[in-house]
């Protein structure tokens, strides 16, 4: 059986949710003992056990209920020598379970590996994002451009989007180099359940992109998940200071999910 801490990171490095569920009271013949974990993702899988039976799919329930949550809970069972019984166990006992929705780590996406986007990745990793830097140019997605970098991807873009793994833990900024590249990038990021996309770029290149991607069945609701113009309104110029405008926005955006 896979490591239930490998699952974990897994999952959090993937920007998936998850609960963990620990056993903390045992009391009697309980099925596992104090320190029994399972981890429950949100398509109901699970790795590890705390018993089995009913009481496990008690604890899935509860897990399920508070995927997208941010509240813990601890639940008690009293499991009966009738109830035991019928479970195949000897006899009965009593369990305490804290369950412990586990936060995914934000993913940013950094499409573009211009100046701008050199500022950006340092304050990402500051701050706590896994960061994934995407360019259709070797040199300009590199681990020397990049040494902070969760991870780079080179290649043609009509290829490489379909393969990347976006959720609602998900952040995408557009800083490419060419207005076709951000309109292609765009109209994919749009249809995602990211929960942020940012396009760089002037009223007039912006209304352009957006004109253009209704002719190809963009909506308005989807657009209206864009944020443009780019960054917090600061009075950036600089390549760095459009980077801290860009981020304080992602951060405005995050904590507001985090408290809802």
């Amino acid at each position: 059986m896979e490591d239930i801490y490998e699952v974990l990171t897994r999952l959090r490095r993937r920007g998936e949710k998850a609960v963990l569920a620990t056993v903390v009271g045992a009391r009697g013949s309980a099925p596992r003992k104090e320190g029994a974990k399972m981890v429950v993702q949100a398509d109901g899988r699970i790795t590890g056990t705390i018993g089995g039976g009913t009481l496990e799919h008690q604890v899935i329930q509860a897990a399920m209920e508070r995927m997208d949550g941010k509240e813990t809970r601890m639940l008690h069972f009293e499991m009966t020598d009738e109830g035991a019984s019928q479970e195949g166990m000897i006899c009965g006992g009593s369990v305490d379970v804290f369950i412990e929705p586990l936060a995914p780590l934000p993913i940013l996406y950094l499409f573009g590996g211009g100046h701008i986007s050199l500022s950006l990745a340092r304050l990402a990793k500051m701050v706590d994002f896994r960061l994934v830097v995407v360019d259709d140019r070797p040199e300009f997605a590199s681990r020397e451009r990049f040494p902070d970098a969760d991870e780079t991807i080179a290649g043609d873009f009509t290829t490489l989007l379909p393969q990347l793994a976006v959720n609602g833990s998900s952040y995408i900024v557009i800083v490419t180099r060419g207005h076709q590249n951000d309109a292609q990038i765009l109209e994919w990021a749009a249809r995602t359940e990211a929960a942020y996309v940012e396009m760089i770029g002037s009223k007039k290149k912006i209304r352009t992109i957006f004109d253009h991607l209704k002719t190809r069945g963009i909506t308005e609701e989807q657009l209206s998940r864009v944020h443009s113009p780019i960054g917090l309104p600061i009075g950036a110029e600089t390549p760095e200071e459009i980077a801290v405008s860009i981020m304080a926005e992602i951060i405005q955006v995050r904590r507001r999910s985090i408290s809802t």
